[in-house]
C-alpha cells in the first residue's frame, strides 16, 4: 500500500523521524505480505503540535461546515469500500464475505450514523438566565484496537471532528492498513491540515509519548483491561479526560422458558462470529442444570457448522485468529480448560482438520464448566464457548455478575417483561435480549473493568465536549 512507511502528519504524508521497519502479517498464511513504519517521541510530538495548531480554527467551524465534510468523507469512504474489505480481510484474516458486509459495513453505518447526530445535535440550550455550551475539548489521542479495525476508528474519529476536536490516531500495530487506507479517505474528503493525524507504532513507545503529551486535551482508547489501566495511569498525571472500551465476558443466560438447544445454537454462533474476537461477545452461557444437555446439543450443532477456513474462500465463515500470539494464547486457554476439568464437547486444542497453516482455531466448546474455573474468568479472545449450569434465577444472576468485567450481558426468554426484570440486575453496560438488531443509536461501553466512557450517537459526541456554563443577563 501506498504511504506504508510514512505517517499522515499535518495534511501530508511524511517520513517517521527515524526509520523503523515493522512487518505486517497475513494470519492466513503466516508470513509478512507488507511493512509499516514505527514511530517514536518525536513522531509523536510533531503530530500531536501540529492537532495543537489546527484546534483554533476548526474548532470554530459551523455545524454546517461539519456535515459538509462528513458527506464529502461518506462518498470517499463508499469509493473505497471494496478497497477497505480486501485490506480488512488479509491483515485481520475476516473472510472476505464477513469483512465487507459486517466490518465495512458497519463503519459506513457509523458515518450515517453521525452524520444525523450531528445535524440534531444541541450544542446549546438555555437554562433561565444561564446559557449551557458545549464545546471541544481540544485535541484527542485516539488508540484503537485490531479486532474492528475500521469500525473502532471511525467510531472515535467522527465524533471527534464533529465536536470540533483536532486529533492524532495510534491504531494497532497488527492491522494498520486499514488505517493508512482511512488516512487516504480522510485527505480525499478535504479534511483540514493538522486536524487528523496519523502516527503508527507500539503501544509502550508511540502510545505512551500520546497520551502523555502536555498538548493532549483527552483519550479515547479501545483494547485490553491491562493496557487501559496503563492508559489511565499516564493520562492521570495530566489531568486528561479517558474514554475507555475495554475487556469483556459476557454471560448469556437461558432462562427456562425458552427452546433451550435453539437458543444454545444461536448463542453459540454469536460467540464464534470475528473468531470470537469480539470484546462484548456471548463467551459464558449460563443454562437451566437440567436443561444442560439440551444446550450442549445446540452449541455442538452451532460448532459444527462453523467453517473454519481462508478468507477467500466463499465458504468461509471464520478465518484465522489475528496473530501468533493471539493463537498461543487461545491454545494455552484451551488446554487450561482441559486441566482444570471442562468438559470438552466440541473442538480442542490445535487447528481444524485440513488446515496445517495459518492462525485457526477450532471453534470450541465447554460444558460444566465452574465459575473458579480460569476459562470462566479471563477473556479468551478467540471462538471459544463455556456452558456453566444454575439452579435458579438468583443464581445465575449472581454467576453473570461474578466478573470483573460488565461490558455487555444477554437473556433469552420468551416473555420481554421477564427478561427486562433479569436485565435490570444485571452489571452490564449493554444488555441484548433475545438477539435484537444492532443500534447505532444506543450508548456502547462498559461498567467495571470494561471502561468507564460511552461510544456511538450522542454518547460518543458526549465524550469529546467540555460544559461551559455562561452566567448573567443584560
Amino acid at each position: 500500500m501506498s504511504h506504508s512507511l510514512s505517517f499522515f502528519i499535518d495534511g501530508s504524508w511524511v517520513a517517521p523521524a527515524t526509520l523503523r521497519v515493522f512487518p505486517v502479517y497475513d494470519p492466513a498464511r503466516e508470513m509478512p505480505f507488507a511493512q509499516i513504519a514505527f514511530g517514536s517521541t518525536a513522531d509523536v510530538d510533531h503530530a500531536v503540535r501540529a492537532a495543537a495548531a489546527a484546534f483554533p480554527s476548526f474548532s470554530q467551524t459551523s455545524r454546517e461546515e461539519r456535515l459538509a465534510l462528513f458527506e464529502r468523507i461518506l462518498c470517499c469512504f463508499r469509493e473505497r469500500a471494496e478497497q477497505m474489505a480486501h485490506v480488512i480481510s488479509r491483515e485481520l484474516g475476516a473472510p472476505l464475505f464477513f469483512s465487507r458486509t459486517v466490518q465495512v459495513a458497519s463503519a459506513e453505518a457509523q458515518i450515517l450514523q453521525y452524520i444525523k447526530t450531528l445535524g440534531a445535535y444541541e450544542f446549546e440550550t438555555q437554562k433561565g438566565s444561564t446559557r449551557i455550551i458545549r464545546e471541544a475539548i481540544g485535541v484527542a489521542a485516539l488508540i484503537t484496537p485490531w479486532n474492528w479495525p475500521i469500525n473502532q476508528i471511525v467510531c472515535k474519529v467522527l465524533p471527534a471532528l464533529a465536536a470540533g476536536c483536532t486529533m492524532v490516531l495510534k491504531p494497532s500495530e497488527e492491522t494498520p492498513l486499514s488505517a493508512l487506507l482511512f488516512a487516504q479517505i480522510l485527505q480525499a474528503a478535504g479534511v483540514p491540515r493538522g486536524v487528523f493525524n496519523l502516527v503508527n507504532g507500539e503501544g509502550a513507545e508511540v502510545g505512551a509519548a500520546l497520551v502523555s503529551h502536555p498538548l493532549v486535551d483527552m483519550v479515547s482508547f479501545t483494547g485490553s483491561t491491562r493496557a487501559g489501566i496503563a492508559v489511565a495511569k499516564l493520562a492521570a498525571e495530566g489531568v486528561k479526560r479517558v474514554c475507555q472500551e475495554l475487556g469483556g465476558k459476557s454471560a448469556n443466560i437461558l432462562l427456562p422458558d425458552v427452546h433451550i438447544a435453539d437458543a444454545a445454537r444461536r448463542g453459540a454462533l454469536a460467540c464464534f462470529a470475528n473468531s470470537g474476537q469480539t470484546c462484548d461477545a456471548p463467551t459464558r452461557m449460563l443454562v437451566p442444570r437440567q436443561r444442560m444437555q439440551e444446550a450442549i446439543e445446540g452449541a455442538q450443532a452451532a460448532a459444527n457448522a462453523v467453517r473454519a477456513a481462508d478468507p477467500r474462500d466463499p465458504e468461509s465463515v471464520i478465518g484465522p485468529v489475528v496473530s501468533r500470539r493471539q493463537f498461543d494464547s487461545i491454545q494455552r486457554l484451551i488446554n487450561l480448560g482441559i486441566e482444570e476439568g471442562g468438559q470438552l464437547v466440541a473442538g480442542g486444542p490445535g487447528r481444524p482438520e485440513g488446515l496445517d497453516q495459518g492462525w485457526y482455531v477450532q471453534p470450541t466448546v465447554f460444558a460444566n464448566v465452574t465459575p473458579q474455573m480460569t476459562l470462566a474468568r479471563e477473556e479468551v479472545f478467540g471462538p471459544v464457548l463455556v456452558l456453566m449450569a444454575y439452579d435458579d434465577i438468583d443464581e445465575a444472576i449472581a454467576m453473570a455478575n461474578d466478573s470483573e468485567f460488565g461490558l455487555a450481558a444477554y437473556v433469552q426468554s420468551s416473555c420481554l417483561d421477564t427478561a427486562r426484570h433479569v436485565a435490570r440486575r444485571l452489571r452490564a453496560g449493554t444488555v441484548y435480549i433475545n438477539d435484537p438488531e444492532w443500534d447505532l443509536t444506543a450508548p456502547f461501553g462498559g461498567y467495571k473493568q470494561s471502561g468507564n466512557g460511552r461510544e456511538y450517537a450522542e454518547y460518543g459526541l458526549n465524550e469529546f465536549l467540555e460544559i461551559k456554563a455562561m452566567l448573567g443577563h443584560g
